[in-house]
């Protein structure tokens, strides 16, 4: 079994080959195929974590769509001064099938 630990936006994520993962909107190439940066490697008894092995291993996916997610309301209220602030904000993001972890 063959698994990575990849950084996807600001959170990590653990990805076969197969794997949908939604992260932070990233450019693709004009193929749609986007490189992840592993932070750790798993191939059935080894474990791969230093950064001279890691700069080796390639984890490609593809891109399936773009989309945008859920709408989240920010409301700021002050007490007995009449102040109130509504802000809504929706997060930029894009979805990818992991092809390969070389």
């Amino acid at each position: 079994m063959v698994y990575a630990v990849v950084r996807a936006g600001g959170r990590q994520e653990k990805v076969e080959v197969g794997t949908i993962v939604t992260m932070d909107r990233i450019k693709a190439d004009k193929d749609g195929n986007v490189q992840l940066t592993p932070v750790l490697l798993v191939d059935g008894d080894s474990i791969t974590s230093d950064a001279e092995s890691l700069a080796k291993v390639t984890v490609t996916a593809e891109v399936l769509n773009d989309l945008r997610g859920p709408k989240i309301v920010i409301q700021k209220f002050k007490n007995k001064t009449g102040y109130k602030k509504r802000q809504g904000h929706r997060q930029e993001l894009t979805r990818v099938k992991i092809t390969g972890i070389k």
